[in-house]
């Protein structure tokens, strides 16, 4: 019986367009630290990609790295980062952006459906000593979409805390790990979800969709922009032979290869949840891009792992499933076969 991987889209391979881009790539010599013909032209494509000219894209190793040091560049050390409290900087990056940031403090608000509201930032807002050195400064607003719990923020939400921060002097950043499955789920275009809606920086997650060793910063403000060109190079993230960073992300982006996979990911989820409801299974919160979070008492969730299903247990009674752009509708039908047959 063949294993069927639910546990997470970082656990799926590489998408063949980009391999192909990083072989083509490979040929001849070119100047290192970014100074390539493809890193030129993925400054151009970010651009068209964004409908935004001076957007400027920092191609970096890592999701993790790629929040927090643009995270610390719109954060000064006694600042604070205002983000729901179960965003993945706030939970899952190890501190990473307090680090680089010096001392940056994070701060998790409430919300529901895992996502922040207007009034949870009234009330952080109401309740800073402003100006008083002995307390933390808020200074950005982050907005983690998709959030770690599969649910999506709507363009209107995001426009309307993006108003509010800037309206009390602060910046908004945007954790895109999973940005081309929230644009899937939205049909929206990539401008009018981050730079339209109020975002000064998105992180640009590539590596859960298809890509091999790549994310980006993608900064629409020019002075956080000048801040990243030295932080990135003293947290080792300017890669020496850049080109193949740069390649990798210009093929994730060109003709639409994202959104094409991050679509193939979200299909592959919807048919999985329509499959498990009609099977009785009940979900956390409504799946909105490509993730699922299942009760599943723990007799259950063994006999799904002894039947080859491949998932992450999150908390007791709850399971997580996530699928990926090699997730097949053969994949989804055999799921849904030895789900029907653990219960």
């Amino acid at each position: 019986m063949s294993p069927i991987e639910l546990r997470s889209d970082n656990a799926a391979g590489v998408a063949p367009e980009i391999l192909q881009a990083i072989e083509a790539a490979n040929s001849g010599s070119a100047l290192a630290y970014g100074g390539d013909q493809w890193s030129a032209r993925l400054q151009a494509l970010a651009a068209e990609v964004f409908e935004q000219p001076d957007v400027t894209i920092f191609p970096v190793l890592t999701g993790t790295a790629a929040n927090a040091i643009a995270l610390s560049a719109m954060c000064p050390p006694w600042g604070a980062v205002l983000c729901h409290e179960t965003a993945h900087i706030l939970r899952s990056e190890g501190g990473a952006t307090s680090m680089f940031g010096a001392g940056a403090v994070m701060k998790g608000l409430p919300g529901d459906n895992f996502l922040l509201e207007e009034s949870s930032l009234e009330t952080a807002f109401a309740t800073t000593r402003w100006g008083d050195p002995h307390h933390s400064q808020p200074t950005v607003v982050s907005l983690t979409n998709p959030t770690d719990l599969g649910t999506v923020y709507p363009l209107a939400r995001i426009a309307a805390l993006s108003r509010r921060a800037h309206e009390q002097g602060l910046l908004v950043h945007m954790d895109g790990a999973r940005l081309a499955n929230a644009l899937v789920s939205l049909d929206c275009g990539p401008a009018a979800l981050t730079w339209q809606a109020g975002i000064d920086v998105v992180t640009l997650g590539a590596t859960k969709n298809g890509v091999m060793t790549a994310d980006a910063i993608v900064c629409f403000n020019a002075e956080v922009a000048k801040t990243l060109t030295y932080r990135l190079k003293r947290a080792g993230q300017v890669a020496s032979k850049m080109r193949f960073q740069a390649v990798q992300l210009q093929a994730y982006l060109n003709q639409g290869h994202w959104l094409t996979w991050a679509s193939q990911a979200n299909n592959a989820m919807q048919a999985l949840v329509r499959g498990l409801q009609a099977q009785g299974a009940t979900f956390v919160v409504t799946p909105q891009a490509n993730m699922a979070f299942v009760h599943v008492d723990s007799q259950m969730a063994d006999r799904l792992q002894a039947a080859g299903l491949l998932f992450y247990r999150t908390a007791p009674g709850v399971i997580r499933l996530v699928t990926s752009f090699q997730t097949t509708p053969v994949d989804i039908e055999e799921t849904l076969v030895r789900w029907q047959q653990c219960l």
